[in-house]
């Protein structure tokens, strides 16, 4: 067996100086891929509406509810009032002349 691997090794690296070389023969440039037309990113409409739109989770609020069903009604009056106590926060904040919102502030 020892003598059957040895020939193999020899036969193997007498093969691949050859391979090498008629790889880089054969080797093609890699054809250049024809890209869609990218569409204009609206990164500034996405963060308008972030700024505008809700704060709060819809998903998650309904995953906090147990027992009860959830109204469009209640999501904007909890928006809203998330809303208030974050301006009652900052207006705390800055009484108090700092720049960072704490707990203590709500």
């Amino acid at each position: 067996m020892a003598a059957r691997k040895k020939a193999t090794k020899k036969k193997a690296a007498k093969r691949t100086p050859a391979r090498k070389a008629t790889a880089k023969k054969t080797a093609k440039k890699p054809a250049a891929r024809k890209t869609a037309a990218k569409k204009p990113a609206a990164r500034g409409k996405k963060k308008k509406a972030a700024v505008a739109g809700m704060i709060i989770s819809k998903s998650r609020t309904k995953a906090a509810v147990e027992n009860c069903n959830v109204s469009s009604e209640f999501y904007e009056a909890l928006d809203n009032f998330v809303r208030d106590a974050i301006a009652g926060a900052e207006r705390r904040a800055a009484g108090n002349k700092r720049k960072t919102l704490r707990s203590q502030d709500l």
